[in-house]
């Protein structure tokens, strides 16, 4: 019987390196996956599948550095034949034109909870399809029909064929476009319609989209100055760079996730900015049918706002002032950008702001903390206080405080 001491993997130093970097990414792939099927977290289940095709792409090599594709070798560990050769090279390991879709939809269904695969998104992944099919009609006709190297009369694994590569690369580049302006598009939304934009603007999905990118740019950087790209041996400091962005990934990736079960304990209201508010009162005495009277909206909005501190909410949302006023949301996001010059976000912190140096010019800043006082006053980090005072004033809380200490 053999033993596992026997098992034909050559444990060299490139060998070895990526068979860390694959475990660990199958590991994080099983792991997110459970989440997603257990939470019925659709982004957490996309992101287990980019981890898994990422940990495939690193299998070629790392089964090469292993000396499982050495000619007329047979790897057999308990009497059991598990591969050889000619096997392998027929397998599509590395799905480059998958990994462009999945990184999009990863995206989308992360910033839009109710985002769903339709009928139509199945387009994205024709490509990825004809390549399997291609694969397929390689194995066919080598190793059933002629019973002899055809396609592989060259002996290279047709994965790695600089034009798969190359269309592979500009798939990624096309899709990793698409994601961000998804992204963008939140970015403005969001900030329309909440007051607490900072907490769900999701710095996750920004790193991963650079981390994303530094995958690109380095595939590009070392095929230009690298001059023997083709040759198998000389490709392997570039697997090593993606395995590091790829574990990256992997980790922050999954620690995401268990922050976002944190935000939904903190009883975020969760809102998909990507559908119109139906929450809001439609049939009103105030209809918005026509342009609203933007004068009108804007003295009746501004009292709102200072008689009954609104702001002080710091999950306050437009559809919530909409309702105060008994209207739409489209009444007030309207005034709000015409009359004032200002998304919601900014709108709402600028009355938090006003109500900062207020109670700051009363002194209070000697009985209670400078971030008691903005909590006070409706923000709910002092990261988003920082940033709304420095935008508001062009002075940090520091700075303003040392000005009034000298009047």
């Amino acid at each position: 019987m053999t033993s596992l001491l026997d098992f034909p993997f050559s444990f060299g130093q490139k060998s070895s390196l990526l068979l860390i970097f694959f475990f660990h990414g199958i590991v994080y792939s099983f792991l997110l996956f459970r989440k997603g099927y257990i939470h019925n977290n659709t982004a957490s289940k996309w992101l287990s599948l980019l981890l898994f095709l990422y940990a495939m792409y690193l299998v070629p090599y790392m089964l090469g550095y292993a000396g499982w594709y050495s000619d007329g070798s047979t790897l057999t560990i308990f009497s059991f034949k598990l591969f050889t050769v000619n096997i392998l090279f027929f397998v599509p390991f590395m799905q480059v034109l998958l990994i462009g879709p999945v990184v999009y939809f990863y995206t989308k269904s992360l910033l839009n909870a109710s985002f769903k695969i339709s009928k139509n998104d199945y387009i994205h992944f024709i490509p990825a399809v004809l390549y399997g099919i291609y694969s397929l009609i390689i194995f066919v006709t080598d190793k059933l029909i002629l019973d002899n190297y055809y396609f592989y009369a060259d002996g290279r694994d047709k994965d790695l064929a600089n034009w798969y590569q190359v269309v592979g690369l500009i798939s990624m580049i096309f899709y990793l476009v698409l994601s961000l302006r998804y992204y963008s598009g939140y970015k403005k939304l969001i900030f329309e319609k909440v007051s607490y934009a900072d907490t769900l603007l999701f710095k996750w999905i920004r790193n991963f989209m650079i981390a994303f990118l530094a995958i690109l740019i380095l595939r590009v950087v070392f095929f230009i100055t690298n001059p023997e790209w083709g040759n198998f041996g000389s490709q392997f400091w570039h697997y090593i760079a993606f395995s590091f962005v790829f574990y990256y990934i992997a980790v922050t990736g999954y620690s995401n996730i268990i922050k976002q079960t944190t935000l939904r304990n903190e009883n975020l209201k969760v809102i998909n900015v990507f559908e119109d508010d139906i929450s809001v009162k439609k049939t009103t005495s105030k209809s918005d049918s026509t342009e609203p009277n933007v004068l009108k909206w804007k003295d009746e909005l501004s009292s709102l706002m200072i008689q009954k501190k609104l702001f002080e909410n710091p999950r306050l949302t437009l559809s919530d002032v909409a309702d105060e006023l008994d209207t739409t949301t489209k009444t007030i996001s309207s005034v709000v950008n015409s009359g004032f010059n200002m998304n919601f976000n900014d709108f709402v912190n600028h009355y938090r702001i006003e109500a900062v140096k207020d109670k700051l010019d009363k002194g209070e800043q000697t009985t209670s903390t400078l971030l008691g006082i903005a909590l006070d006053c409706g923000f709910n980090s002092k990261a988003t206080f920082n940033r709304a005072f420095k935008k508001s004033t062009d002075l940090s809380p520091k700075a303003y405080l040392d000005q009034l200490a000298k009047k």
